[in-house]
């Protein structure tokens, strides 16, 4: 990953929007438990209340600050891999496959391969031609990068 901000792809800007949705919405039932006041429940009941509204807190933060970076970092390059990319690749066995390099709030979308992969990171920074290597579980493989595109 580089320095500055990372691009979000169209998929994982929807994925973060939806789970900024929910958690603002779970966000408002632990308000609305938490203001009850005359509720039956224990000061335990309380206490874990309280914390499910701080991770809750936490985690939007983290949401809206990623939607932030991504917005600020503009569109995917289309010259080199990066996160947001859209990478056409052929395998040594002549297959070719796209993949989406992508963030786990992508966890949707079926041709995901994370930034931080082994996949991802020797793809990232590459150019259409340019030969990647790296390591899988049945052992050290390579691709050639047919082609790099913006979010899809």
């Amino acid at each position: 990953m580089t320095a500055g901000p990372e691009p979000l792809s169209d998929a994982a800007r929807a994925a973060l929007d939806r789970e900024l949705s929910d958690l603002r919405t779970e966000r408002a039932a632990v308000a609305a438990t938490l203001g009850g006041g005359d509720e039956p429940g224990d000061r335990a009941d309380q206490a874990d209340e309280l914390q499910r509204a701080t991770e809750l807190d936490a985690r939007i933060g983290e949401v809206e600050g990623r939607l932030r970076e991504g917005a600020a970092a503009g569109a995917p390059s289309t010259g080199t891999v990066g996160v947001g990319s859209t990478v056409r690749l052929r395998f040594g066995d002549g297959t070719e496959s796209t993949v989406h390099i992508g963030e786990p709030a992508d966890a949707d979308d079926p041709a995901l391969v994370t930034a931080d992969s082994p996949l991802g990171r020797a793809l990232l920074g590459r150019a259409a031609g340019e030969d990647v290597a790296y390591a899988t579980p049945l052992g050290r493989t390579t691709a050639v990068v047919v082609s790099v595109g913006g979010g899809s």
